[in-house]
C-alpha cells in the first residue's frame, strides 16, 4: 500500500474523530459543551479552564473504566480496536476544547488542521516551523484567515506522514503505535506523560499564556 493511500486512511480517521468530537457521542458532551463547562467552573479564566481540563483529561483517561465505557459506542471506519478509537476521540475532543476555550472557531478548516497538528505531540513544533507557524505565539483570527489552503494541505500531509511512519502492518493504520497518546495504554490505562505533552502543546498552539 502506497504512503499516499496510508496517509489518506489516517486523515479519514482523524476527520471521523474530529466530527465526533464536535458533535458529541451518546452519553458524552461535545467539545464546545466540555469547554463551556470548564469556562463556567473557572469563572471564565482561560488559563485555569485549560489547565483544569488537561488535568481532568490526564486523570480520567488513567482509569480503565472511562476508556472501556466508550468502546461500545465507537466504531472507526477502518479496523481499529475499540479502546484505541475511544482514546482518539477523547484526545481529539480535548484539543478541540482547548482551541475553543482560547477563542478559536473550531468549525474552521484551518483550526481543525492545527488541532491535528497538536495530536503529534512534540513533533507539532517542527511541523509548525516547516509551514511558518511559530508555536508559542498565539495566532490571531486575522492571521488564521491568511493561512492558505496550500499551507493547510501541507500541515495535514505532515501530520499524516508523522503518524503513518509509526504505523504497523501494511494495509492497516496501526494507531496503537501511530498516536503518541495511545502508546502507553496498559491494562486500560493511558500514558499520562504523553497526555500532558499533548495538552501542553495544545495550549502553546492556541494560547500565548
Amino acid at each position: 500500500m502506497s504512503e499516499l493511500v496510508k496517509t489518506n486512511k489516517m486523515m479519514n480517521v482523524l476527520d471521523w474523530a474530529y466530527d465526533k468530537a464536535l458533535n458529541g457521542l451518546p452519553g458524552t458532551s461535545s467539545a464546545v459543551e466540555l469547554a463551556d463547562s470548564y469556562l463556567a467552573k473557572n469563572g471564565g479564566d482561560v488559563v485555569k479552564a485549560c489547565d483544569n481540563l488537561i488535568s481532568w483529561q490526564v486523570g480520567k483517561c488513567a482509569t480503565s473504566g472511562f476508556i472501556t465505557g466508550l468502546g461500545g459506542i465507537i466504531t472507526l471506519p477502518i479496523a481499529v480496536p475499540a479502546n484505541v478509537s475511544s482514546v482518539i476521540y477523547v484526545q481529539m475532543r480535548m484539543i478541540a476544547s482547548i482551541a475553543y476555550i482560547c477563542g478559536y472557531n473550531i468549525n474552521d478548516d484551518t483550526v481543525k488542521s492545527l488541532v491535528y497538528m497538536c495530536l503529534t505531540g512534540n513533533a507539532a513544533v517542527e511541523i509548525g516551523k516547516d509551514v511558518g507557524i511559530k508555536i508559542g505565539a498565539k495566532l490571531s483570527q486575522s492571521a488564521i484567515k491568511k493561512i492558505s489552503f496550500e499551507t493547510i494541505k501541507k500541515i495535514n500531509q505532515a501530520v499524516g506522514f508523522r503518524l503513518i511512519t509509526k504505523a504497523g502492518q501494511s494495509g492497516l493504520v496501526n494507531l496503537s503505535k501511530a498516536i503518541p497518546f495511545i502508546g502507553g495504554i496498559i491494562g486500560g490505562g493511558v500514558d499520562l506523560a504523553s497526555t500532558r505533552v499533548i495538552g501542553k502543546i495544545s495550549k502553546e498552539v492556541f494560547s500565548n499564556n
